[in-house]
């Protein structure tokens, strides 16, 4: 079974913002922050839903970043479309599954634990760079 997902990619000043998994899977690793598409929900009104539950934040949606697929319990595929967002509104703070929110610089992401495959993928997506972690153009 697949089940599509979204993740919010939200920068600013040099850094990145994290959630911190409270639950399977990926429990106790940093990750962007989202979750499932229910039924009759867009991608824009999934991500806008997820980052306020599991980050305190409001946002705007922006441009498709790139997927990727993860293998979930019982042989469920997370298919996760991940798209740029701006916050325009709210404090951070960890909410529904996450147990930690954070801005992390961008150089510094390969020291984190982080969720399988998000360093690659973003590296993938441009959004930082292989040699020193920072934005690219």
């Amino acid at each position: 079974m697949r089940v599509r997902c979204v993740g919010g990619i939200v920068l600013g000043e040099e850094r990145l913002l994290l959630v911190l998994r409270g639950h399977p899977p990926g429990e106790g690793l940093w990750s962007l922050p989202g979750g499932r598409v229910e039924p009759g929900e867009s991608d824009v009104a999934a991500l806008e839903r997820e980052m306020l539950e599991e980050t305190g934040l409001s946002v705007t949606v922006g441009a498709w970043a790139g997927s990727v697929e993860r293998p979930g319990p019982g042989g469920v595929v997370y298919e996760i479309h991940d798209y740029y967002a701006v916050p325009t509104g709210g404090t951070p703070r960890a909410g529904d599954d996450a147990a930690g929110v954070g801005w992390f610089p961008l150089a510094g992401l390969d020291r984190l634990p982080l969720t399988s495959g998000l360093l690659a993928a973003l590296t993938d997506w441009r959004v930082v760079t292989p040699s020193d972690g920072r934005v690219s153009d």
